[in-house]
């Protein structure tokens, strides 16, 4: 079947323009709506009759596109979830849910189907292959996340890079000289997802500014993960003394894990977190953390599509501040 994508191609022009050339529901030039007109006709599209039917009203529909793919903490992506369908019920409108790895063909297939309005995209990585459809599509989008590139798209999330400044800059200030990043699984950074990479840059720039000793590691959502890389780092840096980490499934398994190797903390070792203040809040040793605003980033970001679905100009980029709290699981270094 030919899709309104396989015209914009053929014509040179976006999808959008093809829709109004053929719809006559914004003005274009005589050229191009001829453009559009003939490429239309030599490949044979015809609108879908649900699309056509659908052109002239809303379906009060959101999806929130976020692949569950390896690596991914489900509960820390159902927050963000449970947070638009809250925000999108109090605007009337329902929210689909696309959990599949479909990348830009799963994107294409919703938009051509006229089953929503408007899209939530998750998981975004720093190149990600979503972004040219997203520039293009004929109806509004908002990411939970930033790419590399972000012109053209609005986004919203945690300055991650920020927050991870924030974790160092509390060390460097107790005193701690040698400290290290337990980050995200190791398919994360392979697939460059973008909250972590920034929190890679934002932490090693901090220890680099302090001039601390640092190391990076990724981990494994596991218990037995965190208690390899935990003997890993006393093996590698032996005067470690602050950890920053960002992986909510080894939070608690990798502070056992260090008291098991002899480590006390706060009284030998520092932990500091990016994670939701529910989890920081409720281990046996509650973590100095800076919040995971799951909620805030929802509700934000539905907000945002909706003043698009209602012809508003939004901020291209909403960058959420970090917010520590401190708790008992830092404290000042100990000298020899």
């Amino acid at each position: 079947m030919v899709k309104i994508t396989d015209v914009a191609r053929h014509a040179g022009v976006s999808p959008s323009t093809v829709s109004y050339a053929l719809s006559g529901k914004r003005p274009i030039s005589e050229e191009t709506r001829r453009r559009v007109e003939e490429s239309a006709r030599l490949l044979g599209y015809r609108p879908h009759v649900g699309a056509r039917a659908l052109a002239g009203r809303r379906t009060n529909v959101l999806a929130l596109v976020v692949p569950l793919r390896a690596g991914i903490n489900v509960p820390v992506v159902m927050r963000f979830a449970v947070s638009v369908v809250t925000t999108a019920r109090r605007y009337d409108h329902d929210v689909l849910l696309l959990t599949q790895e479909e990348g830009e063909d799963g994107l294409r297939r919703v938009a051509d189907s006229a089953l929503v309005d408007a899209l939530l995209v998750m998981d975004v990585q720093l190149h990600d292959p979503r972004l040219p459809l997203l520039r293009d599509l004929d109806r509004p989008s908002v990411m939970i996340g930033f790419p590399a590139d972000s012109a053209g798209l609005t986004c919203i999330d945690l300055d991650f890079r920020a927050a991870a400044e924030a974790c160092v800059e509390h060390l460097a200030r107790l005193g701690h000289r040698v400290v290290a990043l337990v980050g995200s699984p190791p398919e994360v950074y392979v697939r460059q997802t973008a909250f972590a990479q920034r929190v890679v840059q934002g932490f090693t720039a901090a220890a680099d500014r302090n001039r601390l000793s640092s190391a990076v590691h990724p981990c494994e959502a596991t218990p037995a993960a965190a208690r390899t890389v935990a003997e890993q780092l006393l093996r590698e840096q032996p005067a470690l003394t602050g950890v920053v980490v960002h992986n909510e499934a080894v939070l608690e398994p990798l502070i056992d894990a260090f008291e098991e190797l002899g480590l006390r903390v706060p009284g030998d070792l520092s932990v500091t977190a990016i994670c939701p203040d529910e989890l920081a809040e409720n281990i046996r040793v509650p973590v100095t953390s800076v919040a995971l605003p799951s909620a805030e980033v929802g509700t934000r970001a539905v907000e945002l599509l909706m003043k698009k679905l209602g012809g508003t100009t939004v901020p291209e980029a909403t960058l959420l501040p970090p917010r520590m709290t401190e708790r008992a699981s830092t404290a000042p270094r100990e000298l020899a």
